[in-house]
């Protein structure tokens, strides 16, 4: 039966929505800035690789970074098996997992969550399966229709990040052990570094004994001297997945030199 949610009991069903996701959880939102609630549900499931994640998030097509902040696609990127997306006209919102799903006029945002009037009907799937729901009461084809629309919306919404877990067999291939995830696509994280870099850069005149390039500690590659970014945009992304600020690396940033592992991201320069 479909159930009519507001304030607290929205912000509730909203947050078990996150809570019982076992299998899957389909968050669909123009806005992102996860509320600290939301966001400690999720931490528990970051190494969860039966969990398969999807995000859409939309609006400000020519600034995406303003619709998702940088602090949550960061959390976001660290699950195993997740796809970020976006649809520039986006506006309604969705958040399912396998057991029930809600349609409301919440973003996933802690503002809306602690200051707007909200609303949003809930529906929950029945155990016994599509074909059974629709034999047994045709208000449940709610269900499916919003399903199958929101299921369509992501089909056409353009996919900006993938991560894929990988396994490992044994017991002659009839077993698979989980030992780490792989991204696939990263096309989200370049609009994040423009904005940062954006941000950041200060017009000035450079003189001639000022040090105006640096060398990737990873690939030995020439990027701008900085020593808070001493990565290739490529090196970064692959340090990023597990993001160990001592790990050793092969080159100096200042000089380009070798290094023999006596740099890192938390000391870049010999």
């Amino acid at each position: 039966m479909a159930k009519f949610l507001k304030g607290n009991e929205l912000n509730s069903e909203i947050g078990k929505i996150f809570e019982n996701a076992e299998h899957n959880l389909i968050l669909i939102s123009p806005y992102i800035k996860l509320h600290h609630r939301y966001a400690d549900e999720l931490k528990s499931k970051v190494h969860n690789d039966k969990l398969s994640i999807i995000i859409v998030f939309g609006k400000n097509e020519k600034d995406i970074t303003k619709s998702l902040t940088s602090a949550d696609l960061e959390f976001f990127k660290q699950f195993p098996d997740i796809e970020i997306r976006y649809e520039k006209r986006l506006h309604a919102k969705f958040y399912a997992n396998e057991s029930a799903q809600i349609l409301t006029s919440m973003n996933l945002y802690d503002f809306s969550q602690d200051e707007n009037i909200e609303a949003g009907i809930k529906t929950e799937f029945s155990s016994l399966g599509n074909l059974a729901s629709k034999i047994i009461s045709s208000e449940k084809n709610i269900d499916q229709d919003a399903w199958d629309y929101f299921n369509k919306v992501i089909d056409h919404s353009e996919l900006l990040f993938k991560n894929n877990p990988e396994y490992e067999s044994g017991m002659l291939g009839l077993t698979k052990k989980y030992k780490g995830y792989k991204n696939e696509i990263d096309k989200i994280s370049e609009h994040f570094s423009k904005t940062s870099s954006s941000k950041t850069y200060t017009p000035k005149t450079v003189t001639s004994n000022e040090i105006i390039d640096g060398y990737c500690i990873r690939t030995g590659d020439k990027i701008p001297f900085n020593i808070q970014k001493p990565y290739s945009d490529k090196a970064y992304k692959s340090w990023a997945q597990y993001k160990n600020p001592n790990y050793k690396e092969k080159y100096c940033h200042k000089t380009g030199k070798s290094s023999d592992g006596k740099t890192s991201m938390s000391n870049p320069i010999l």
